[in-house]
């Protein structure tokens, strides 16, 4: 049975930011976590129902509430599918950025 998308986006963010692990694991497929070039943070490209997404580890050093949240210690991962931001994970729970969005990309269905 496939994992739901709250499942999966929770599944790379403990993968990634708390195992610390070299790749994320999904249904059978690899995907290498990689490390930015500028601020060295942690990211990786998965696929979703078809979908290319990204998770991207929060900088904790913009102005953000969730660069907040970093700089106190939690674990914070945003999700992007294209240039449009669509959840965040802090702490292994899941906040979507808008129905509409993920609606459009089909990504509950």
């Amino acid at each position: 049975m496939a994992a739901s998308l709250e499942e999966t986006l929770t599944s790379v963010w403990r993968q990634a930011l708390v195992e610390n692990a070299k790749s994320v694991s999904l249904e059978n497929r690899t995907f290498a976590v990689r490390r930015t070039s500028r601020s060295r943070l942690r990211e990786v490209d998965f696929q979703f129902n078809g979908h290319q997404l990204r998770g991207l580890e929060q900088n904790p050093e913009t102005a953000s509430r969730w660069a907040q949240l970093a700089r106190q210690g939690k674990k914070v991962m945003q999700f992007l599918s294209g240039r449009r931001y669509v959840a965040v994970v802090v702490d292994g729970k899941v906040q979507f950025y808008g129905r509409s969005a993920l609606d459009q990309l089909d990504l509950l269905r």
